[in-house]
């Protein structure tokens, strides 16, 4: 974090100073109780119901408390905290929020999607990281209450930052938008997830949706153009540069020519009539359009589409997304169990299409979470697109995914079908069905730590 002095921001949140010195300078700011006080010179918001540990602040001293608590609360800060009362201690946490957003002239990607943002994220920051110093969201953990420390986590030398949204409920990204004030926003696609908090399609679009508002004035938006359900997304208001990627239509950065190669994606990139050659590690035509994603972000942030593509060839496929072993008996493990939705289900079995020729195809499915009032259908959907290939054994584990081996069988599919409630038993029938020719496609959730750790106990039986 950029350290800022307790005086400065008496006068930016128009505090009153209750107790203690303001002669110091805070390094880091959380929200009291929503993240953890693990150093000193901290900046803690504190709401007016939340209880306060003034031992355990004052020992991580120097420390600033700001809230709305009356004085008389206040006043038992002990002599190592300092305290400013203000009017709103929500009001104070976004006229901080905008202040020190407001100290950075940087390029700031914002990334949402059903699919693939968490690939494109880290393609991105693999790239940019080469030339710039990058700060960025960890991993998948994109919830909206990490949005403050990853804020404030640029500082002085931080010349790009690139944070991926989360969602799990209408509201969700327009906050985190709030927060970020991106300047360049992504949408990977839009499937089918998280309807339980969306109630619909139609729900989760429009939360998907809100990142369009959320991007600066003159900013970027990147979309796919082939995306059905971006599609239904209005654009007539945002007043900035639109750019979009894709395979099937007129896109701004287009891909042709895609082809399987070893341990990636080949395809050919047309922008502004002109052509390059990629490549990109990790199988899928989904890796293609995460690439263009990136590739178009890359531009947008003020590097060259030379240096995006360079760098996209050292870029490592991240652990658990079709991630390709050598298994028990010499047999080949694509292990996805990163996350489970219908969208990661249909990109993973278009990539077996490819991959699975002339093997024997074992196809382990665990349940799909948070569809809501839609669960049943979309499960029994992919029952019907198991149905339509040639997999030699179907096993689902978990009751949700049920229905998928029911539609599967209903629809007619030359499958050995199997159902487990759970993992136990499954690896038992496996065991005689590896070998050399046989590859096995892992898919579940990763709430799940049963299906990953049999995917696991399959890679390391080699």
């Amino acid at each position: 974090m950029q350290p800022i002095s307790v005086q400065k921001l008496r006068t930016v949140l128009q505090g009153k100073l209750i107790h203690g010195s303001e002669q110091w300078s805070v390094q880091q700011a959380i929200y009291y109780n929503r993240h953890d006080l693990t150093k000193s010179h901290s900046l803690m918001f504190v709401s007016r119901n939340d209880k306060i540990n003034w031992q355990e602040v004052d020992r991580k001293g120097p420390s600033l408390i700001i809230s709305d608590k009356p004085s008389t609360e206040l006043k038992s800060a002990l002599a190592n905290t300092t305290v400013l009362q203000v009017k709103s201690v929500a009001q104070a946490y976004w006229t901080f929020i905008e202040y020190y957003r407001g100290l950075f002239q940087i390029p700031v990607v914002a990334l949402t999607g059903t699919c693939g943002k968490t690939t494109t994220k880290e393609m991105l920051k693999h790239i940019a990281s080469k030339h710039w110093q990058v700060q960025a969201s960890v991993s998948s953990k994109n919830e909206p209450r990490q949005s403050l420390p990853y804020l404030t986590g640029v500082e002085e030398k931080t010349q790009a930052a690139i944070f991926e949204l989360g969602l799990g409920n209408t509201g969700n990204i327009k906050h985190q938008c709030m927060i970020y004030q991106p300047t360049i926003g992504i949408i990977t696609n839009i499937g089918v997830h998280h309807l339980d908090g969306c109630l619909n399609l139609d729900g989760y679009i429009k939360a998907k949706a809100e990142i369009v508002e959320g991007i600066k004035e003159d900013g970027t938006l990147i979309i796919n153009a082939d995306d059905t359900n971006i599609k239904k997304i209005s654009l007539k208001k945002f007043k900035g540069k639109i750019i979009k990627f894709g395979l099937h239509e007129t896109a701004d950065f287009k891909a042709t020519n895609v082809e399987f190669a070893n341990t990636g994606m080949k395809f050919t990139l047309e922008v502004d009539a002109i052509t390059y050659n990629v490549f990109v590690p990790g199988y899928g035509e989904h890796q293609v359009y995460n690439a263009l994603a990136a590739i178009a972000a890359c531009r947008e942030m003020g590097l060259t589409i030379r240096q995006a593509i360079a760098g996209l060839r050292t870029f490592k496929q991240m652990a658990r997304h079709l991630e390709f072993t050598t298994g028990l008996g010499d047999s080949t493990i694509i292990d996805d169990t990163w996350t489970n939705n219908p969208t990661s289900v249909e990109a993973a079995l278009k990539v077996l299409d490819t991959v699975g020729k002339e093997k024997k195809v074992i196809l382990v499915l665990g349940d799909i979470k948070r569809l809501g009032n839609f669960e049943e259908k979309y499960h029994r959907e992919i029952g019907s697109m198991v149905a339509e290939r040639k997999i030699d054994t179907l096993i689902t584990i978990g009751k949700r995914a049920e229905k998928i081996a029911d539609q599967a069988q209903k629809d007619g599919t030359s499958a050995e079908v199997h159902t487990f409630k759970e993992v136990t038993g499954v690896l038992e029938l496996l065991k005689p069905k590896l070998d050399a020719d046989t590859i096995v496609l892992i898919k579940g959730p990763m709430s799940s730590r049963s299906m990953i750790e049999f995917a696991n106990t399959l890679k390391n039986s080699s």
